[in-house]
Protein backbone atom coordinates (compact mmCIF):
# COMPACT_ATOMS: atom_id res chain seq x y z
CA UNK A 1 0.00 0.00 0.00
CA UNK A 2 1.19 3.74 -1.16
CA UNK A 3 2.19 6.09 1.84
CA UNK A 4 -1.02 7.64 2.70
CA UNK A 5 -0.85 11.06 4.95
CA UNK A 6 -4.07 12.30 5.64
CA UNK A 7 -5.83 9.92 7.87
CA UNK A 8 -9.34 11.82 8.93
CA UNK A 9 -11.95 10.17 11.55
CA UNK A 10 -15.43 10.84 10.53
CA UNK A 11 -17.94 9.86 12.82
CA UNK A 12 -20.26 7.05 11.77
CA UNK A 13 -23.63 8.02 13.00
CA UNK A 14 -23.53 11.72 11.19
CA UNK A 15 -24.67 11.23 7.61
CA UNK A 16 -23.80 14.87 6.53
CA UNK A 17 -20.13 13.88 7.73
CA UNK A 18 -20.09 11.32 5.62
CA UNK A 19 -21.13 12.83 2.62
CA UNK A 20 -19.02 15.63 3.06
CA UNK A 21 -15.56 12.89 3.43
CA UNK A 22 -16.65 11.38 -0.37
CA UNK A 23 -15.88 15.30 -1.70
CA UNK A 24 -12.39 15.85 0.06
CA UNK A 25 -9.52 15.41 -1.16
CA UNK A 26 -8.41 12.74 1.21
CA UNK A 27 -6.04 9.59 1.71
CA UNK A 28 -7.82 7.96 4.25
CA UNK A 29 -11.28 8.60 5.83
CA UNK A 30 -11.78 6.35 9.03
CA UNK A 31 -15.25 5.81 9.46
CA UNK A 32 -15.88 5.94 13.39
CA UNK A 33 -17.88 3.57 15.17
CA UNK A 34 -15.76 3.63 18.11
CA UNK A 35 -15.30 6.73 20.94
CA UNK A 36 -16.39 9.16 17.93
CA UNK A 37 -20.20 8.01 18.52
CA UNK A 38 -22.59 8.79 21.76
CA UNK A 39 -22.89 4.94 22.91
CA UNK A 40 -26.96 5.47 21.94
CA UNK A 41 -25.78 5.96 18.86
CA UNK A 42 -23.47 2.96 17.59
CA UNK A 43 -26.04 0.87 16.58
CA UNK A 44 -27.14 3.58 14.61
CA UNK A 45 -23.75 3.70 13.04
CA UNK A 46 -23.13 0.33 12.29
CA UNK A 47 -26.22 0.40 10.48
CA UNK A 48 -25.37 3.20 7.94
CA UNK A 49 -21.82 1.74 7.16
CA UNK A 50 -23.23 -1.20 4.07
CA UNK A 51 -24.58 2.25 2.62
CA UNK A 52 -21.22 4.34 3.36
CA UNK A 53 -18.93 1.12 1.96
CA UNK A 54 -20.98 0.93 -0.75
CA UNK A 55 -20.24 4.55 -2.65
CA UNK A 56 -17.89 4.64 -5.17
CA UNK A 57 -14.32 5.49 -3.27
CA UNK A 58 -12.97 8.18 -5.69
CA UNK A 59 -9.59 6.83 -4.94
CA UNK A 60 -9.84 6.97 -1.32
CA UNK A 61 -9.51 3.88 1.15
CA UNK A 62 -12.12 3.43 3.49
CA UNK A 63 -11.29 2.15 6.90
CA UNK A 64 -13.63 1.09 9.77
CA UNK A 65 -12.70 2.36 13.33
CA UNK A 66 -13.69 -0.46 15.78
CA UNK A 67 -14.17 -1.11 19.00
CA UNK A 68 -10.95 -3.02 21.09
CA UNK A 69 -10.28 -6.88 20.44
CA UNK A 70 -12.10 -9.11 23.13
CA UNK A 71 -14.95 -6.87 24.01
CA UNK A 72 -18.86 -7.11 23.38
CA UNK A 73 -18.82 -4.09 21.25
CA UNK A 74 -16.39 -5.44 18.54
CA UNK A 75 -18.58 -8.77 18.03
CA UNK A 76 -21.28 -6.56 16.65
CA UNK A 77 -18.93 -4.07 14.58
CA UNK A 78 -17.45 -6.60 12.22
CA UNK A 79 -20.78 -8.29 11.00
CA UNK A 80 -21.84 -4.33 9.83
CA UNK A 81 -18.54 -3.70 8.29
CA UNK A 82 -16.59 -6.57 6.87
CA UNK A 83 -18.58 -5.89 3.47
CA UNK A 84 -16.98 -5.18 -0.10
CA UNK A 85 -15.86 -1.60 -0.03
CA UNK A 86 -13.67 -1.89 3.16
CA UNK A 87 -10.35 -1.53 2.53
CA UNK A 88 -9.32 -1.94 6.26
CA UNK A 89 -10.22 -1.45 10.13
CA UNK A 90 -8.65 0.84 12.65
CA UNK A 91 -7.71 -1.33 15.63
CA UNK A 92 -8.05 0.47 19.00
CA UNK A 93 -6.38 0.10 22.29
CA UNK A 94 -3.75 -2.13 21.09
CA UNK A 95 -1.96 -3.25 23.63
CA UNK A 96 -0.39 -6.86 22.15
CA UNK A 97 0.55 -9.09 19.03
CA UNK A 98 -2.38 -11.06 20.18
CA UNK A 99 -4.71 -7.89 19.81
CA UNK A 100 -4.01 -7.74 16.32
CA UNK A 101 -4.20 -11.38 15.09
CA UNK A 102 -7.53 -12.06 16.75
CA UNK A 103 -9.28 -9.47 14.92
CA UNK A 104 -7.20 -11.10 11.84
CA UNK A 105 -8.47 -14.70 12.39
CA UNK A 106 -11.73 -13.15 12.07
CA UNK A 107 -11.28 -11.71 8.86
CA UNK A 108 -9.89 -15.27 7.69
CA UNK A 109 -12.67 -16.33 8.23
CA UNK A 110 -15.31 -13.87 7.41
CA UNK A 111 -14.07 -12.30 4.31
CA UNK A 112 -14.53 -14.75 1.39
CA UNK A 113 -18.19 -15.59 2.49
CA UNK A 114 -18.33 -11.36 2.36
CA UNK A 115 -17.39 -11.20 -0.84
CA UNK A 116 -14.04 -9.77 -0.18
CA UNK A 117 -10.06 -11.59 -1.68
CA UNK A 118 -8.66 -13.46 1.70
CA UNK A 119 -6.22 -10.94 3.02
CA UNK A 120 -7.54 -7.85 1.23
CA UNK A 121 -8.70 -5.75 4.93
CA UNK A 122 -5.31 -4.24 6.26
CA UNK A 123 -5.18 -3.14 9.61
CA UNK A 124 -4.00 0.00 11.06
CA UNK A 125 -3.43 -0.35 15.05
CA UNK A 126 -3.51 2.09 17.68
CA UNK A 127 -1.34 2.20 20.12
CA UNK A 128 -2.82 3.77 23.26
CA UNK A 129 -1.18 2.93 26.92
CA UNK A 130 2.30 2.38 27.91
CA UNK A 131 1.82 -1.56 27.37
CA UNK A 132 1.05 -1.04 23.68
CA UNK A 133 3.89 1.11 23.46
CA UNK A 134 6.27 -1.20 24.76
CA UNK A 135 4.77 -4.08 22.60
CA UNK A 136 5.05 -2.20 19.68
CA UNK A 137 7.65 -3.70 18.34
CA UNK A 138 6.39 -7.30 18.30
CA UNK A 139 3.02 -5.81 17.62
CA UNK A 140 4.48 -4.16 14.31
CA UNK A 141 5.60 -7.57 13.54
CA UNK A 142 2.42 -9.60 14.41
CA UNK A 143 1.03 -9.91 10.92
CA UNK A 144 0.69 -9.21 7.30
CA UNK A 145 -2.63 -7.55 7.46
CA UNK A 146 -0.83 -4.54 9.26
CA UNK A 147 -0.10 -1.51 7.25
CA UNK A 148 1.04 0.53 9.92
CA UNK A 149 0.61 2.01 13.25
CA UNK A 150 -0.84 5.13 15.08
CA UNK A 151 -0.60 7.23 17.86
CA UNK A 152 -3.38 7.45 20.41
CA UNK A 153 -2.18 10.41 22.50
CA UNK A 154 -5.43 11.34 24.30
CA UNK A 155 -6.07 7.61 26.06
CA UNK A 156 -2.08 7.55 26.15
CA UNK A 157 -1.94 10.54 28.41
CA UNK A 158 -4.11 9.36 30.46
CA UNK A 159 -2.57 6.02 30.96
CA UNK A 160 0.30 7.58 31.98
CA UNK A 161 -1.41 10.03 34.28
CA UNK A 162 0.07 13.07 32.43
CA UNK A 163 -1.96 16.27 33.09
CA UNK A 164 -3.59 18.29 30.78
CA UNK A 165 -1.07 17.62 28.39
CA UNK A 166 -1.96 19.16 25.26
CA UNK A 167 -0.31 20.00 21.62
CA UNK A 168 1.77 22.81 22.97
CA UNK A 169 3.22 20.02 25.12
CA UNK A 170 5.10 18.41 21.96
CA UNK A 171 8.22 17.50 24.56
CA UNK A 172 5.86 15.62 26.98
CA UNK A 173 4.84 12.49 23.65
CA UNK A 174 8.67 13.25 22.28
CA UNK A 175 9.46 9.71 23.39
CA UNK A 176 6.13 7.98 22.97
CA UNK A 177 6.27 9.33 19.40
CA UNK A 178 10.12 8.19 18.45
CA UNK A 179 9.50 4.71 19.91
CA UNK A 180 6.45 3.95 17.78
CA UNK A 181 7.81 5.61 14.98
CA UNK A 182 10.98 3.22 15.43
CA UNK A 183 8.92 0.62 16.09
CA UNK A 184 7.00 1.00 12.85
CA UNK A 185 9.78 1.28 10.86
CA UNK A 186 11.61 -1.97 11.92
CA UNK A 187 8.82 -3.66 10.49
CA UNK A 188 8.35 -1.47 7.44
CA UNK A 189 5.33 -0.03 7.98
CA UNK A 190 3.32 3.61 7.80
CA UNK A 191 3.11 5.33 10.80
CA UNK A 192 0.58 8.02 11.79
CA UNK A 193 0.63 10.73 14.50
CA UNK A 194 -2.02 11.86 17.16
CA UNK A 195 -4.94 14.18 15.92
CA UNK A 196 -4.08 17.72 16.67
CA UNK A 197 -7.10 18.69 18.51
CA UNK A 198 -7.34 22.60 18.23
CA UNK A 199 -8.83 22.82 14.64
CA UNK A 200 -8.71 26.98 14.32
CA UNK A 201 -4.72 26.54 14.87
CA UNK A 202 -3.20 25.99 11.60
CA UNK A 203 0.40 27.37 12.63
CA UNK A 204 0.56 25.32 15.29
CA UNK A 205 -0.89 21.74 13.37
CA UNK A 206 1.84 22.61 10.96
CA UNK A 207 4.71 23.05 13.51
CA UNK A 208 3.30 19.79 15.01
CA UNK A 209 3.20 17.84 11.73
CA UNK A 210 6.74 18.79 11.11
CA UNK A 211 8.01 17.62 14.57
CA UNK A 212 6.39 14.27 13.68
CA UNK A 213 7.47 14.06 10.25
CA UNK A 214 11.05 14.33 11.49
CA UNK A 215 10.92 11.52 13.93
CA UNK A 216 9.90 9.64 11.30
CA UNK A 217 5.90 9.54 10.86
CA UNK A 218 4.27 9.43 7.77
CA UNK A 219 1.22 10.29 8.14
CA UNK A 220 -1.14 12.52 10.81
CA UNK A 221 -4.52 11.29 12.14
CA UNK A 222 -6.82 14.73 11.73
CA UNK A 223 -10.99 15.52 12.98
CA UNK A 224 -11.19 18.44 10.51
CA UNK A 225 -10.92 19.43 6.87
CA UNK A 226 -9.56 22.49 6.97
CA UNK A 227 -6.56 20.11 8.40
CA UNK A 228 -6.16 18.28 5.25
CA UNK A 229 -4.29 20.70 3.02
CA UNK A 230 -1.64 21.52 5.87
CA UNK A 231 -0.66 17.65 6.38
CA UNK A 232 -0.51 17.09 2.74
CA UNK A 233 1.87 19.90 2.50
CA UNK A 234 3.96 18.84 5.27
CA UNK A 235 4.35 15.35 4.47
CA UNK A 236 4.59 16.28 0.56
CA UNK A 237 8.22 16.60 -0.86
CA UNK A 238 9.13 20.64 -1.66
CA UNK A 239 10.22 21.05 -5.52
CA UNK A 240 13.49 21.77 -3.98
CA UNK A 241 13.28 18.63 -1.96
CA UNK A 242 12.58 16.54 -5.29
CA UNK A 243 14.51 18.78 -7.51
CA UNK A 244 17.81 17.23 -5.35
CA UNK A 245 16.59 14.09 -4.80
CA UNK A 246 16.74 13.67 -8.86
CA UNK A 247 20.01 15.31 -8.92
CA UNK A 248 21.76 12.99 -5.98
CA UNK A 249 20.02 9.95 -7.92
CA UNK A 250 21.56 10.68 -11.64
CA UNK A 251 24.92 11.92 -10.36
CA UNK A 252 24.89 8.55 -8.44
CA UNK A 253 23.99 6.38 -11.08
CA UNK A 254 26.33 7.87 -13.38
CA UNK A 255 28.99 7.63 -10.92
CA UNK A 256 28.15 3.85 -10.22
CA UNK A 257 27.94 3.21 -14.44
CA UNK A 258 31.42 4.67 -14.51
CA UNK A 259 33.11 2.51 -11.38
CA UNK A 260 33.55 5.42 -9.60
CA UNK A 261 33.47 4.81 -5.65
CA UNK A 262 32.26 8.01 -4.13
CA UNK A 263 30.27 11.21 -5.69
CA UNK A 264 29.63 14.66 -4.54
CA UNK A 265 26.83 17.01 -5.21
CA UNK A 266 26.25 20.13 -4.04
CA UNK A 267 29.90 19.86 -2.77
CA UNK A 268 28.82 17.27 -0.65
CA UNK A 269 29.45 13.62 -0.21
CA UNK A 270 26.73 11.42 -1.44
CA UNK A 271 26.75 7.80 0.33
CA UNK A 272 23.77 4.73 -0.24
CA UNK A 273 21.75 6.22 2.49
CA UNK A 274 21.31 9.39 1.02
CA UNK A 275 20.43 8.00 -2.59
CA UNK A 276 17.92 6.06 -0.91
CA UNK A 277 16.21 8.33 0.62
CA UNK A 278 16.15 10.54 -2.16
CA UNK A 279 14.89 7.74 -4.17
CA UNK A 280 12.15 7.41 -1.22
CA UNK A 281 10.99 11.15 -2.21
CA UNK A 282 10.66 10.18 -5.83
CA UNK A 283 9.19 7.00 -5.16
CA UNK A 284 6.47 9.40 -3.06
CA UNK A 285 6.03 11.78 -5.71
CA UNK A 286 5.68 9.52 -8.45
CA UNK A 287 3.00 7.16 -6.05
CA UNK A 288 0.93 10.68 -5.77
CA UNK A 289 0.98 12.12 -8.85
CA UNK A 290 -1.40 14.67 -7.58
CA UNK A 291 0.44 15.77 -5.05
CA UNK A 292 3.44 16.61 -6.98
Amino acid sequence: MQVMRSWMFVPGHQQRMIDKAYGLKLDVAMFDIEDGVPPGEKNTARAMMPETLDRPSGGMLRFVRIHPAGTKEIEVDLPAVIRPGLDGLTLTKVNSPEDVLAVGAILDEREEGAGLQRGSVRLLATIESAKGLVQAAAIAASSPRLVGLMFGAEDFAMDMGMFNVRQEEAGDYLYARSALAIAAASAGLQVIDRVYVDIRNLVGLEQDTRIARDLGFTGKALIHPAQIDVVEKVFRPTDAEVEYARRVVDAFEAAEAEGAGAVAVDGQMVDLPVVERARRALQLVSENPSHK
